[in-house]
């Protein structure tokens, strides 16, 4: 029924290799983004099972990763504050319904509308939020109970097997590429790690640090279905639909964008309204299933196709995985170096982040220039969802103050002695008070012509302008004419009434463009 691959090229072997390795890093990042929630860490972990799941089979992606993200966790902390978790599995069952009723619509179609720009914000800012969230693997807990900085040895131990993960990573593709170098990576570092007694964190270690319990582990059993225990009334969904709209924004954002990136890397198109639908039936099984939700993740995303993952097989086999370490085989997951995955996860920054963005700085205007740093600062300052928006903003108000200089009107006299305008470039709110500006409504002709044959009226702000000139004219006793409207313009035209005469000469065909790939 499903194509485990997204072309003949690709393994089924690299697949499921890649998708082990992807389970392995899943580990320590679903536990943290739960404590950052405020949640236990098999609310995390589940979150990262079945998101992945469901989104792998039936997403619009093969390939990509999902799971239990930070952007959505700092949205949920609040919430279960302020509520307690039952609010929180009913919050990400309504945010599955919203991102469903999304994909339904088919407004995946309009991530489309993200400048490249902002997309090199993204990934930028993003690669800095990866980088600095391995940061928090130096710290370790000390006799009072408090996170503090490594120091000495251990410290040493640490960078040592970072820098040996990331040389495995490197050099070994260079000699084979028959296993995934981040898997063989983490192999060979847990063995030297557990043979030679070295003084280095493990991921049990980092599991007890983050909930602060001397006994905690990753292990547990399948996820039981529930029904959230809220009251089913008009105050909670005032309560739980706000967080609801906010966690579906986010979630659908930031899958979108990574859904466009791994389509560069791939050289193949996912489906922006599958996936979406995709998102939203995964968040929706989470919360009757007692998980915090999630979205798509980059870097365990480029973690994947890095390692030669690009069917659906990678995905499953990883969500498969990390149940299986979950009910099977937590003892040996929880020996894992955290040096090792934060080497993963360092090398992913280096690919993730765009070098050449700092070389084209200086080729590009300015104003996109701009766009680039400004999205990958609040990218860090806050979260992902927010930066894209304001990186859309700007990136249109540049535009509109851009073409709002290019409305161009010559103005001649025809054979029959009536003044003649004809309007170059765009008409819309940007460029309406230009373009009012150059006609001079007491010295024309009784006959009035304005040609549209290379011009375009957009918006309401434009039928507005011209029906203020019709006004002008009629006030000074002179007939206004239009010529060569689309078919659309004509229509909005018709909402400026009988002060304007419409006379098309010729209909100019502008089909809309529709989203048939979604």
């Amino acid at each position: 029924m499903f194509n485990l691959h997204a072309s003949k090229a690709m393994s089924l072997k690299n697949d499921v290799l890649s998708g082990f390795t992807v389970a392995l890093a899943l580990v320590p990042e679903a536990v943290a983004f739960a404590f950052v929630a405020g949640v236990e860490p098999l609310v995390g972990l589940y979150a990262a099972f079945m998101v992945g799941l469901i989104t792998s089979i039936f997403g619009g992606r093969p390939g990509m990763i999902s799971g239990a993200t930070g952007a959505m966790a700092v949205v949920m902390v609040s919430l279960v504050a302020l509520h307690g978790v039952e609010y929180l599995f009913a919050t990400v069952v309504l945010t599955g319904v919203i991102q469903i009723l999304a994909g339904i619509f088919k407004l995946g179609k309009f991530i489309r509308l993200v400048p490249h720009p902002v997309m090199l914000g993204f990934v930028n800012g993003l690669a800095i939020v990866i980088f600095l969230a391995q940061l928090g693997q130096f710290k370790v807990t000390n006799d009072a109970g408090v996170l503090v900085w490594m120091q000495g040895n251990q410290l040493l131990t640490m960078a040592g097997l970072i820098a040996l993960t990331m040389a495995i990573i490197h050099f070994l593709p260079k000699l084979t590429k028959a296993v995934p170098s981040s898997l063989v990576a983490i192999v060979v570092v847990t063995v030297l790690v557990q043979s030679l007694g070295l003084d280095a964190r493990t991921v049990v270690d980092f599991v007890r640090d983050m909930t602060n319990n001397p006994s905690a582990t990753i292990a547990g059993g399948l996820p039981q279905f529930s029904i959230p225990n809220v009251p089913f009334n008009l105050e909670t969904l005032k309560i739980i639909l706000p967080f609801a709209f906010v966690l579906a924004a986010i979630g659908l954002i930031e899958s979108l964008l990574t859904l466009t990136l791994i389509d560069e890397l791939t050289g193949t198109r996912g489906k922006g309204n599958k996936e979406c639908i995709a998102q939203g039936a995964s968040n929706t099984v989470n919360g009757f299933f007692g998980a915090m939700g999630g979205c798509a993740m980059i870097g365990q995303s480029m973690i994947n196709v890095n390692s030669g993952g690009r069917g659906r097989a990678s995905g499953i086999t990883a969500a498969l995985a990390l149940l299986g370490f979950i009910l099977f085989a937590s003892n040996l997951i929880e020996q894992i170096p955290l040096a090792a995955l934060v080497g993963v996860m360092f090398i992913v920054v280096i690919g993730t982040f765009e070098w050449s963005s700092f070389r084209i700085m200086k080729r590009i205007p300015k104003s996109d220039a701009f766009v680039i740093i400004l999205v990958s600062g609040v990218t860090v300052a806050t979260d992902l969802a927010i930066a894209v928006i304001v990186g859309v903003i700007v990136s249109a108000l540049v535009f509109a103050w851009e073409h709002a200089k290019h409305v161009v009107v010559n103005k001649v006299t025809n054979e029959e002695g009536s003044t003649v305008y004809e309007v170059n470039g765009p008409l819309f709110f940007g460029s309406i008070a230009n373009f009012l500006e150059q006609f001079d409504v007491i010295n024309d002709a009784n006959d009035v012509v304005i040609e549209f044959k290379n011009s375009r009226v957009v918006d309401h702000s434009a039928i507005e302008a011209i029906d203020t000139l019709a006004e002008r004219y009629l006030a000074q006793g002179k007939k206004l004419h239009l010529k060569h409207l689309s078919n659309d313009c004509k229509e909005l035209l018709d909402k400026a009434g009988d002060l304007v005469e419409v006379n098309v000469i010729e209909d100019p065909d502008y089909p809309v463009a529709t989203d048939k790939l979604g």
